[in-house]
């Protein structure tokens, strides 16, 4: 499987229901869960700056990570991008080959 990075940004109306934070999020895995059931959470970060949440997950192809993209935008996210990622010592084993 392959590692992602989404990055997501929520919409400013969505931004302002805080208090609802949780049952929105919990609305969005389940669906992730139930439409892309192969998907494996792996962390789940709330950051300041640019976006307003980090996830790294595990997905099998990048068109699995492009519905778990879709889904957050269908959910009122502003921006959602999935980003593959390499791990550092494979980064390192590459950059070696070249």
């Amino acid at each position: 499987m392959q590692t992602y990075i989404l990055m997501t940004k929520l919409s400013p109306d969505l931004s302002r229901q805080m208090k609802d934070r949780a049952k929105i999020g919990r609305n969005w895995l389940e669906q992730v869960k139930e439409k892309c059931p192969e998907v494996k959470f792996i962390a789940h970060y709330a950051i300041l700056g640019q976006y307003d949440f980090f996830d790294i997950y595990e997905a099998p192809n990048e068109e699995v990570a492009a519905k778990v993209s879709m889904i957050s935008q269908a959910n009122g996210a502003f921006h959602a991008e999935s980003l593959p990622a390499i791990p550092y010592k494979r980064f390192l084993e590459l950059a070696d080959e070249i």
